[in-house]
């Protein structure tokens, strides 16, 4: 019976060296590529799954469907959000500080990651692959398991630009001036898709508090650690 690996991965463990140390999973930060590949080998390993799928994260709403067995690591270009009901597929996200949403549809088989910063919220990209899950498979958001990963917290959350970057819906999520709660935005948008709230878990642990994740706000320079969800064909239950 196949079960679900539903995973956020630390900084720790891999194979970069400084500012990039140490499991680095971004080919686009400026780290050498053959240490970014060990370092996605790692989390295959953990893991158990096949193969990696992964996005050029551009901070849009684009949904991927994984609808094929891939024959070798892959990453798509111009995507944020990826789903699949392909088992040993691990759909990845990159992050250092922006959140990953993981989908788990028990009653199809079917999984989606999302990479969901503030522009990734303001387009409620959240709603658009949970309305992909539904086309594709026949998805009933009030099955889904949905989990928020570490990510930038609302002691951290500054805009101090709101006014023109976050829509009016936004403001009510502000903890003290200039400051946003992104984990109840995207628990709500869940909420609003359907997805009841006692089935959302929130790790609530802010990125640019805890060195042992990538922080871009943090450090500027630095790399990306991986959120990854895929479907075993193993007889054990579900990881998280």
């Amino acid at each position: 019976m196949p079960t679900v690996s539903a995973v956020t991965f630390s900084r720790q463990g891999g194979a970069s060296a400084p500012p990039y140390c140490s499991l680095n999973v971004g080919f686009h930060v400026g780290d050498d590529a053959a240490g970014v590949l060990r370092n996605r080998a790692v989390i295959k390993e953990k893991l158990g799954l096949g193969w990696l799928v992964s996005a050029k994260q551009v901070h849009g709403n684009k949904v991927l469907v994984v609808d094929w067995l891939p024959q070798e690591d892959v990453e798509h270009a111009g995507y944020d959000a990826l789903m699949t009901n392909i088992p040993e597929v691990g759909l990845m996200i990159q992050q250092a500080d922006c959140q990953a949403v993981m989908l788990y549809d028990p009653q199809h088989g079917a999984v989606a990651n999302i990479h969901s910063g503030w522009r990734g919220s303001v387009a409620n990209i959240i709603a658009k692959t949970l309305v992909a899950m539904t086309a594709a498979y026949g998805t009933n958001p009030t099955a889904i398991l949905a989990g928020i990963s570490p990510s930038l917290g609302p002691c951290c959350g500054e805009f101090s630009q709101y006014h023109t970057e976050l829509p009016l819906a936004f403001h009510a999520y502000q903890v003290r001036p200039n400051y946003f709660n992104f984990w109840g935005i995207s628990r709500d948008q869940l909420r609003d898709s359907g997805v009841p709230t006692e089935q959302i878990e929130i790790a609530a642990t802010c990125t640019v508090c805890d060195e042992n994740y990538f922080s871009y706000r943090r450090e500027g320079v630095t790399g990306r650690f991986a959120s990854v969800i895929g479907i075993k064909t193993t007889e054990s239950g579900a990881e998280r």
